[in-house]
């Protein structure tokens, strides 16, 4: 995707990126610096997200790097506070993280089912949680805030295979809508995106081979998005008026019929 936005919109904001040692989340982070936002990288892997700070900050942009493991609440509330500390109060936070492990429910992968549930369910709760008196604070005092979280297509599809995954996308677009009803009054806007097929390495966690076959047939097929699209999408939305909320965006390749 061409660059949409220009010049630095989200100048004086602070925001929180989870999810952002690789794929979408680090290229958010990336955007969001570009467009004058300071950011936050939150994940577990330390050394990528060290490598995107510099990278951020080398460039001219302000970042930090929080290694943290969101499936931590009390870890999480404590990197929150570290942003608070070193940043100022969070004002976007895109609530990122999480995993994709398809297989057959007959296959009885439990283990991967718990994975996606401690990372798609509870690990995006713990980031709300942890930051939702930030956002709070920040809109008392006038500024916009935001409350982003990736769902995906898989939240509304019926895809054999997806059970589990689906489940937990779905939970994260409903729980969208129930929020705003209690943060929107608050001038928090809640939103999530839905993309379709990505090119990152969340189908390389892919344990089923038949499964990962057809997520990588599909990247060789077609023009699937880049985790650049989704960067300048969550931008997007972020930079609107502050009265204004998308709340629920779906994003797919033009090619892309499921």
């Amino acid at each position: 995707m061409s660059a949409l936005l220009t010049g630095t919109p989200l100048a004086g904001r602070v925001a929180v990126v989870s999810g952002a040692s690789s794929g979408i989340g680090a290229a958010t982070a990336t955007r969001l610096a570009e467009l004058g936002a300071k950011v936050a990288v939150l994940a577990r892997r330390k050394d990528n997200l060290d490598a995107l700070a510099e990278s951020i900050n080398r460039n001219g942009g302000t970042a930090i790097a929080v290694p943290v493991d969101v499936t931590d609440r009390e870890a999480v509330q404590a990197a929150a506070q570290q942003v608070a500390d070193q940043l100022g109060t969070a004002d976007l936070v895109f609530n990122n993280a999480g995993v994709q492990l398809i297989s057959p429910i007959t296959d009885l992968r439990q283990d991967d089912w718990q994975r996606q549930i401690d990372l798609n369910v509870t690990g995006v709760m713990n980031v709300i949680g942890a930051f939702v008196p930030q956002l709070t604070a920040a809109a008392e005092a006038g500024k916009p805030a935001d409350l982003i979280t990736t769902s995906s297509i898989a939240a509304t599809r019926i895809l054999e295979k997806f059970s589990v995954y689906s489940g937990t996308k779905a939970y994260i677009s409903h729980l969208t809508r129930l929020l705003r009803v209690e943060l929107g009054r608050k001038n928090i806007r809640v939103a999530t995106i839905e993309p379709g097929m990505v090119d990152t390495e969340l189908p390389d966690h892919v344990t089923d081979p038949d499964a990962s076959k057809l997520m990588a047939d599909l990247i060789d097929q077609i023009d699937v998005l880049q985790s650049a699209d989704i960067a300048e999408t969550v931008a997007f939305m972020a930079a609107v008026p502050r009265h204004v909320n998308l709340t629920e965006i779906t994003i797919l390749p033009t090619a892309q019929a499921i």
